[in-house]
């Protein structure tokens, strides 16, 4: 498993644990790990963003939303669109990241056995 994955994994399980420390450490990780070019920080924003929304319990976000209702199949259909938009040619860089970082994060929350 690629490293970004992995960490990707471990930020997941301590956002769905609601463990901010240790989420934290991890999207510092992540964001040294997608770069400083106009994609890693698409990217940076995106897991920065999920972090933040947990962090003020913000009931309009979408992970937060996730995150209460364990919703497999809204998280799927956000991951099929978030994966297109991520490869779309007509996005510029940034956005690219931005998206890739929501499929990755999609894909990691997806895996976890339970969702609570």
């Amino acid at each position: 498993m690629p490293a970004r994955d992995m960490r990707m994994e471990m930020f997941v399980r301590a956002i769905m644990r609601r463990d901010l420390t240790k989420a934290k450490g991890h999207m510092e990780k992540l964001i040294k790990i997608a770069g400083s070019d106009e994609w890693g920080r698409g990217y940076a924003r995106a897991v920065e963003g999920i972090m933040n929304a947990v962090k003020d319990n913000d009931t309009d976000s979408l992970i937060v939303q996730l995150l209460t209702d364990s919703d497999r199949e809204r998280a799927k259909e956000l991951l099929s669109m978030y994966s297109e938009m991520a490869t779309q040619e007509f996005r510029d860089e940034y956005e690219k990241g931005y998206y890739t970082a929501w499929t990755e994060f999609l894909k990691a929350y997806l895996s976890q056995k339970t969702l609570a």
